[in-house]
């Protein structure tokens, strides 16, 4: 009878360390299927306003059709400085009246 309670204790006593065992894996198991914490995303930054070229906006009208091989029409001129149509046609004039005046 002692020796069938010694043996009874002994199972008992490793069903008691599997189940503490058992409790830890689940544990474990438990913390690695968490979803973890989502990290909001990053919303990128809005590309910065070019700087405004140095210079007058006659040299920049000037410089943009000295760059192209047979001048540059007044969309293109439009299109890469922002100004107006008045404006750009100003601007050539003066420079027109200029190189008349040069020559």
């Amino acid at each position: 009878m002692k020796q069938l309670n010694k043996d009874l204790q002994a199972v008992l006593k490793s069903l008691k360390e599997a189940t503490e065992k058992t409790e830890n894996l689940m544990k474990k198991v438990e913390e690695i299927d968490k979803p973890k914490a989502s990290k909001k995303p990053r919303v990128k930054a809005l590309p910065k306003a070019k700087a405004p070229k140095k210079g007058s906006d006659s040299d920049m009208v000037l410089a943009i059709n000295s760059r192209s091989k047979k001048g540059a029409d007044g969309a293109t001129l439009r299109k890469k400085t922002g100004f107006e149509d008045r404006k750009i046609r100003d601007i050539c004039l003066q420079a027109e009246e200029e190189w008349q005046d040069k020559g």
